[in-house]
């Protein structure tokens, strides 16, 4: 079976993002031992799962072939098969990017078929993977910085959850990458 990750930049006070979505506490530029360290994680991922808000964002932004990222990062990020969670939409407006609604039963579906790692990023989707239990690798990317009030990586997980801790590393520009996994029951 399929590993499913899931990636968060946060906050050391716990927020994926501000009160209105600011993004503007992420740590740049990275240092290449974190720049490698993310080719680990995602070199064996062929599938990215997504919340429509943050694929709104997240889609357009590699489309556009973002000056400050390389192009093997840009090529990685276009080619790579997406998945849209939302119940808003229907059809996907993105190029190699299908959508889906309900959450749990594509996971399950995607981790049944065969294939490389599949991957989600940070957002409210994330948030509500957590609180359901429906990943195999949780890693947190920890930034140096504390905002007070936001998106939370942990919102109403509804009970107590507990992980195993697989992998600390501290990155040259600050950031600390912790690898989570469920623990056993």
């Amino acid at each position: 079976m399929r590993k499913f990750k899931l990636q968060v930049q946060t906050t050391i006070d716990g927020f994926m993002a501000g009160p209105n979505g600011e993004m503007d506490w992420l740590t740049f530029a990275w240092s290449d031992d974190l720049a490698a360290h993310i080719g680990a994680l995602t070199e064996p991922v062929d599938t990215i799962v997504l919340g429509r808000k943050l694929a709104e964002g997240f889609i357009p932004h590699w489309a556009a072939q973002p000056e400050h990222e390389t192009q093997e990062a840009i090529d990685t990020m276009n080619k790579t098969p997406k998945v849209v969670i939302s119940r808003t939409i229907t059809e996907s407006p993105w190029d190699n990017t299908v959508v889906a609604a309900d959450a749990a039963a594509t996971i399950r579906e995607l981790k049944a078929r065969p294939g490389g790692d599949i991957i989600a990023y940070g957002g409210e989707l994330v948030s509500s993977l957590i609180a359901q239990g429906l990943f195999d690798e949780l890693n947190l990317f920890v930034n140096p910085t504390a905002i007070g009030a936001g998106l939370p990586v942990f919102a109403a997980t509804g009970a107590n959850q507990q992980f195993a801790l697989e992998s600390a590393t501290r990155f040259e520009c600050g950031i600390v990458g912790l690898r989570y996994v469920p623990a056993a029951s």
